[in-house]
């Protein structure tokens, strides 16, 4: 996609961060006097083509809203007058299409010297987070809140979602210039403590604890929710028949006494009475769920350490103020927002003349016992935010299936007058790992799933003893690609797409997979070490030797990757990444016969193995983008 700026000498002044805009600028000033229109609309309009046979960059011709004559006939009109330069050709036209290719020659000397000094810094602007675009000070902040994961429970592939696609944006908003702030806001508070509590008194184990703590308040959760499931189902069915009842008009009160009966004797109402007394301040309520908390923190940190992520801020639900939460009922109470439902205070969405917010339903923000719930949370913790960072923007990295919960979350605080908040902040879903339950005990665990594929990949290395010997490390090398294999599985697909849990295929060797990126790599690096040149041998290599079409269409290949850094950033998807380098390293598996180093006379050698560095530079960029950590031998 092409980038977007406000004037033709921005455009140009882009260059050396993204050369193809060298090429926009060269493309744009010679059809503006054609087609009369501002070389910067010309300069919008440019964009990828799908693939090289159809050129570098493409003009769709009805875009620039021209009348005068048949979009057909204006684009062979523009081709006839184009006049070629050293950048461009003269276009070909494709029915009302403009296919521009870029000279190679040019191109080559370009881009690889391009890539070759900026290193890592290749494909990022970070001017793009800059509040004014002159003052590099004036950086704008963004918060990504994500992972989450709700303490006192083992970290499972479900979490691995929110976790590596949030870590991703944070890199990717940096890689932009903005101020991140990674915030993990974890679930730490609500009736599952309570839950857990009266689990610890009637199966807890002190030794138990002591060894394996995540493990064993796990299978406590596990153990009173059979407890709890059998008496919700039945409340679930009472209720229901109470529901028809009402609609039959008969009399409900004995169906009624016997619901708030079952309610009363049930596990779920001990839990919310033990977090009452959590709310309330009870100093021996809250030593164990510090205690809990703690425990739970302590553990996620290896996870996140393993993952090559980290945060700025450890919050959670247990964080926000009572005051707030009490100040946000009171507003909407006193803004008319909200009304009394059978002693509960609730937000009725339906009442809206607005077609979209009718289809919110009804927001529960106070529950009758006057105990709080999430989403009164949630006002008070991003008014809170707000208050202390001032964002720009605020990322909700949090799955499909809290769609709703967020969506209300974001019209209330509108309706509520907190606009400035609401505004900037943008829900980022993702499908479900489906398959597992924590309840039921049927969850895998990520550390053991890391160990499953850690472990078969170091059998893999083992194969070729000649290279294993090589490794320096191989068990944490095995390791890496192992969490690199998970990594590139939960990222091949859109965001929001479910997929089913499959270690069989995670290990997989077939097709695209997080080894094969790691493989390309190393493979790289091989060559590099094999080839014994300098940095300063490839700094002066002879680029005009690089004339095969193998050469010629890989430099075009990394010429792109600047642009798709940038149009990653309007879809917020790691797959618009994955591709890409999936895309590039096939490239390069069919060049390695073509484009040989070893052997080769010595010039262009040294013209090969700059194309070939600046590969593995960009391949490097975009794995560390994804927060993969790429190995150099395997």
């Amino acid at each position: 996609m092409a980038s977007v700026h406000t004037s033709t000498d921005a455009q140009a002044a882009s260059a050396h961060i993204n050369p193809v805009d060298l090429y926009r600028h060269s493309i744009s000033e010679s059809l503006a006097p054609i087609t009369g229109k501002p070389a910067s609309e010309i300069f919008e309009r440019l964009a990828w083509t799908q693939t090289f046979d159809k050129g570098d960059l493409g003009l769709p011709v009805p875009a620039l809203r021209i009348q005068s004559k048949k979009p057909g006939e204006l684009a062979t009109e523009f081709a006839e007058k184009f006049p070629e330069s050293d950048l461009v050709g003269r276009p070909v036209v494709n029915g009302t299409f403009l296919q521009f290719y870029f000279k190679p020659e040019s191109l080559t000397k370009l881009v690889i010297p391009s890539i070759l000094k900026n290193k890592s810094r290749f494909g990022t602007n970070d001017k793009l987070g800059l509040k004014d675009g002159s003052d590099t000070s004036s950086k704008k902040t963004i918060i990504v809140e994500f992972s989450s994961p709700n303490i006192a429970k083992p970290f499972h592939a479900g979490h691995l979602r929110s976790t590596i696609i949030g870590g991703f944006l944070a890199n990717l908003y940096e890689a932009a210039g903005w101020k991140v702030l990674r915030i993990n806001y974890l679930g730490d508070w609500g009736r599952q403590y309570g839950l857990l509590a009266n689990a610890f008194e009637m199966y807890g184990s002190e030794e138990k604890l002591e060894r394996d703590p995540i493990g064993h308040l796990f299978d406590i959760y596990v153990e009173i929710n059979k407890v709890s499931k059998p008496e919700e189902d039945e409340i679930k069915e009472l209720k229901e028949e109470l529901k028809q009842a009402e609609e039959h008009k008969k009399d409900t009160k004995d169906l009624e006494k016997r619901i708030a009966d079952l309610e009363a004797k049930s596990v779920n109402e001990k839990a919310r009475q033990y977090f009452k007394k959590l709310e309330n301040g009870d100093k021996d309520a809250l030593a164990t769920w510090t205690r809990f908390r703690d425990l739970s923190i302590e553990r996620y940190n290896r996870t996140y350490a393993r993952l090559n992520i980290h945060f700025d801020i450890y919050s959670g639900e247990s964080q926000v103020e009572k005051s707030r939460m009490e100040r946000a009922v009171e507003q909407l109470e006193a803004s008319g927002l909200s009304e009394n439902s059978k002693g509960a205070v609730i937000v009725d969405l339906t009442k809206s003349k607005d077609k979209n917010t009718k289809k919110l339903g009804k927001a529960l923000v106070k529950k009758t016992d006057g105990s709080s719930l999430y989403l009164t949370r949630d006002i008070g913790e991003a008014v809170k935010r707000y208050e202390l960072y001032h964002f720009d923007k605020m990322l909700y990295v949090v799955s499909s299936q809290q769609d709703m919960h967020v969506a209300q979350l974001f019209k209330i605080l509108e309706l509520m007058g907190n606009n400035e908040v609401s505004e900037k902040c943008q829900h980022v879903n993702f499908g479900m790992v489906q398959g597992m339950s924590t309840r039921r005990g049927t969850v895998k665990f990520l550390d053991d799933i890391l160990r499953d594929v850690g472990e078969k990949m170091h059998e893999v290395m083992k194969m070729n003893e000649k290279k294993y010997e090589q490794v320096s490390d191989p068990e944490q090398t095995a390791d890496t690609l192992g969490i690199t294999a998970v990594m590139v599985q939960d990222m091949k697909g859109k965001r929001i797409n479910d997929y089913e849990f499959s270690l069989e295929r995670m290990t997989s060797f077939e097709g695209d997979t997080g080894p094969y990126l790691q493989y390309a790599h190393a493979r790289l690096c091989s060559i590099t070490r094999k080839a014994g040149l300098t940095p300063q041998d490839l700094n002066s290599a002879d680029l005009s030797l690089l004339t095969e079409t193998h050469a010629i269409n890989l430099v075009r290949a990394l010429s792109s990757w600047p642009d798709v850094v940038q149009n990653t950033l309007k879809t917020l998807e790691p797959t618009t990444v994955l591709t890409y380098l999936f895309k590039m390293t096939h490239m390069l598996s069919s060049s390695y016969d073509v484009l040989q180093v070893v052997g080769s006379e010595p010039e262009v050698k040294k013209a090969r193995m700059a194309l070939y560095e600046a590969a593995r530079q960009v391949l490097n960029n975009g794995m560390k983008l994804l927060g993969l950590n790429p190995v150099e031998r395997m």
